[in-house]
């Protein structure tokens, strides 16, 4: 049978687009080394039309410069085609890349996809909103035993707010009507002693002796006054 029909070969696999590539770039750089020796003939080419005088030389020179240039673009088309290869090659790749990632994102997705759903059966809305529900309580019952541990104990509760807002409102009258010399509120201030004798409205006590009229004698003034006579004796010695 096998020498009737002969034996399947086994056929190679296809190039990839990288290898295609790789393959005309090698062929284009071969092409750039044949167009710089081409170049540089050419170079050569015109110093000796320069230095070569008109005649059959000249001509001879010119007609072996316009061969090579020829062949520089031909080799040149050669090159461009290369490079719109390898273009078209690296806008595949490119697409095919794109795809691959394409590919691989979906499957990423996927993936997640299942272990989202699988970690949303764990976890259900009723039991965040009971547990928030909760949590509002206990804070409620904190803010209570707060408020209940900070109550003064020497404060009364009969306490009558309107005369303590009268009270803030006379402190801060008294606050305002500051002393200029020292800036001390005047309930801070030493408490001075009354004038006694300016409240009682006393005549000024006298420093020296009594003038006694002319005419008038003191004992005159003395029974006037209801005082006893003092004797003479004594007021003269």
């Amino acid at each position: 049978m096998k020498r009737v029909f002969g034996v399947k070969k086994n056929k190679d696999p296809p190039p990839s687009i990288q290898d295609a590539s790789e393959r005309i770039t090698k062929r284009g750089d071969t092409v750039d080394d044949k167009i710089k020796k081409l170049d540089a003939e050419l170079s050569r080419y015109k110093e000796q039309i320069k230095k070569t005088r008109p005649g059959p030389a000249q001509e001879a020179v010119k007609a072996r410069a316009m061969r090579v240039l020829k062949q520089k673009r031909m080799y040149e088309g050669q090159r461009d085609m290369l490079y719109n290869q390898t273009f078209n090659l690296d806008q595949v790749q490119f697409a095919a890349e794109g795809i691959k990632d394409a590919q691989q994102t979906m499957t990423a997705l996927k993936s997640a996809n299942k272990e989202l759903k699988g970690m949303m059966k764990t976890v259900k809305i009723q039991d965040i909103d009971n547990l928030q529900d909760e949590m509002m309580d206990l804070m409620d019952v904190s803010n209570e035993i707060q408020e209940t541990l900070g109550r003064s104990y020497n404060v009364p509760d009969d306490i009558d707010e309107d005369d303590l807002m009268g009270e803030l409102d006379a402190l801060e009258l008294d606050m305002g009507n500051e002393t200029e010399a020292d800036g001390v509120p005047s309930y801070l201030q030493p408490d001075k002693e009354p004038d006694l004798d300016a409240e009682l409205n006393l005549p000024p006590a006298p420093t020296g002796q009594t003038a006694v009229p002319p005419g008038r004698s003191n004992a005159q003034t003395e029974d006037e006054l209801g005082l006893p006579a003092v004797p003479q004796a004594s007021i003269r010695g």
